[in-house]
C-alpha cells in the first residue's frame, strides 16, 4: 500500500485531495515539523529536501518500489499511474500542466509568502507585505480570469484545479 507522509500544511493537501478522489488506498504517516521529524535520517532516506510531502509507491514502475517529493512531481506522478486528472490528449495534457506549473511557480509560493509575512513575520515588513501582496492580488487575478471563461483550469477536471485549492481556500486576510 502507497505510503504518505504528511502534516496540515497546503502541499501535502493537495496530494490527499488527489488520493481521495481518485479513490487510491493508502497509508497515512503524520510526519510532525514542529518537532524535527522532517530532518531525521529516516524520513531524509525517502526526501533529500526533507520537506512535506512525500510518497512511497511499493509498486511503483516496473514493479520496483518509487519515493516521490514535491507536491506537483507526486500530483503527476499520481496520474500516471491512476490514468485520472491529467488529459490523455496532448493538448489537454499540456494545458493541465501549464496550471499546475502556474500554481507550483506562483500561488503556492506566493500566497505562502504573503501569509507568512501577514501573520507569522516577527516584525512587519511593509516591504514585503506589499510585494507578496500585489503578487497574490495579480495571481487571483489571472485565476478569476481563466475561470471566468471555462468552468475548470484546464478543458476538464485536471490536477491543475486540484493543486491550488488548499491554497486559494486557506487565504482569508490576504488583502
Amino acid at each position: 500500500m502507497l505510503k504518505f507522509y504528511f502534516n496540515g500544511s497546503p502541499n501535502p493537501t493537495k496530494v490527499a485531495l488527489f488520493l481521495e478522489e481518485a479513490g487510491l488506498a493508502y497509508e497515512p504517516v503524520a510526519i510532525d515539523t514542529r518537532k524535527g521529524a522532517q530532518s531525521t535520517p529516516e524520513y531524509l532516506a525517502i526526501n533529500p529536501n526533507g520537506k512535506i510531502p512525500s510518497i512511497v509507491d511499493p509498486v511503483g514502475p516496473d514493479g520496483k518500489s518509487m519515493k516521490m517529493m514535491e507536491s506537483g512531481a507526486i500530483l503527476v506522478y499520481l496520474a500516471g499511474k491512476t490514468g485520472r486528472f491529467l488529459p490523455a490528449s496532448d493538448r489537454g495534457k499540456y494545458e493541465a500542466l501549464q496550471w499546475l506549473m502556474f500554481q507550483m511557480g506562483g500561488v503556492g509560493p506566493m500566497f505562502g509568502q504573503t501569509h507568512h509575512f501577514l501573520r507569522y513575520a516577527p516584525e512587519k515588513v511593509d516591504y514585503a507585505i506589499g510585494r507578496y501582496t500585489r503578487e497574490t492580488t495579480r495571481l487571483y487575478g489571472a485565476l478569476n480570469a481563466r475561470l471566468g471563461q471555462q468552468e475548470y483550469l484546464a478543458d476538464e477536471y485536471t490536477l491543475a484545479d486540484i493543486a491550488p485549492y488548499p491554497r486559494v481556500a486557506g487565504t482569508e486576510g490576504h488583502d
